[in-house]
């Protein structure tokens, strides 16, 4: 440790992202990124940005794109706020808008970066466990609270909250910040922010880099009424002004407005997903019920850590999380098919 950090950087327990390896022949199924390529309009309007506009200061409000936003979700551009990954959103969110004098809660299996920003802010937090079948229960966030945050899906479960549950959770505290971060909401779920415009106490968060394939890029946005998005401009004003490069603001747009492909790229990996899940069922696995683009699978005779490494050492990289509760689970992001066909050669090898 460096006798130069300060003491809140020697308490910190920084964020470790899924491997990203650097051997081009593995298959690469552990960050849950997109098997299918972004949009082509993405790629025409990226190879369309001039000289002109790259020595030049990107827009610090990013106006087209929050426009661009707004009218997909039938909001106003004050309703919208986007950041450099969902990451730096949600970051911004824990900062100005969750952090209180009570603890929040988010569940005890959920989004490894939750209890780092809190640590990094210093907010006191307390996990409310799932249930027996790994999902959330919203009646246990029925407790005094500065504010609540969770994925939906969940991460890494792939468990799936209905709209109406999130209703129940956000009627029934009213006076706190519910942040849902929906990563992976366009695999099989219904977003919340159609809640929007019915209560003022609920943040919604999406990226970018999932379901419109752009995880290279770095783009995140946030849903919410005005006085919620305004404080998280403050954040950001305070803490970059410019979070997105004129690059990324043109293809973020491009890619919201190709609604054709956007759509048959998300259908593409939830029909994969199903083929994938019946696939591991047929070898002995148990899949959690998945609205993600990923599976969360046990197998009841094998070792999940030594499935991890066998599969790795045959090329194939998944995620494993060695953490109470779910060491037996392997995390599987949903590739290709030939990906996928490829894993599960492996697996009925080292299981036979």
């Amino acid at each position: 440790m460096s006798r130069f950090w300060s003491a809140v950087t020697h308490k910190l327990t920084p964020y470790v992202p899924g491997e990203q390896p650097r051997h081009k022949r593995l298959i690469k199924l552990n960050t849950n990124e997109s098997p299918v390529e972004p949009s082509p309009r993405v790629l025409e309007a990226i190879a369309a940005t001039s000289g002109d506009m790259l020595r030049r200061y990107p827009d610090p409000e990013s106006v087209a794109l929050r426009e661009s936003l707004a009218r997909r979700f039938g909001l106003a551009p004050s309703q919208v706020f986007v950041g450099n990954g969902s990451d730096e959103v949600l970051a911004h969110a824990f900062l100005g808008l969750l952090q209180h004098p009570k603890p929040i809660l988010f569940p005890d299996i959920t989004y490894s970066f939750y209890p780092v920003w809190a640590g990094l802010y210093g907010i006191e937090f307390e996990r409310v466990p799932l249930d027996e079948d790994f999902r959330v229960d919203v009646a246990d966030y029925q407790r005094p609270n500065g504010g609540i945050i969770l994925p939906n899906p969940n991460a890494p479960t792939g468990v799936l909250l209905s709209l109406a549950e999130i209703r129940q959770l956000l009627e029934a505290n009213r006076d706190s910040v519910v942040v849902v971060d929906e990563a992976y909401i366009d695999f099989g779920g219904e977003s919340a922010a159609a809640l929007i415009p019915e209560f003022d106490n609920l943040l919604v968060v999406h990226t970018l880099s999932k379901s419109r394939a752009l995880a290279g890029l770095r783009v995140g946005y946030a849903l919410g009424q005005d006085e919620l998005i305004e404080g998280l401009s403050r954040v950001k004003n305070c803490f970059n002004s410019y979070p997105l490069d004129v690059v990324a603001q043109r293809a973020a747009v491009a890619s919201i407005e190709d609604e054709a492909w956007f759509q048959a790229g998300c259908q593409a990996v939830v029909d994969n997903r199903e083929w994938l899940q019946q696939a591991l069922a047929g070898l002995g696995f148990r899949c959690l019920p998945s609205a993600a683009n990923f599976v969360f699978a046990s197998h009841p005779e094998r070792n999940a850590a030594d499935l991890f490494q066998a599969l790795r050492e045959q090329g194939i990289v998944v995620r494993y999380f060695d953490k109470p509760r779910i060491n037996q689970y392997l995390r599987i992001s949903i590739g290709s098919r030939e990906d996928c066909e490829a894993l599960i050669e492996a697996l009925q090898a080292l299981l036979a």
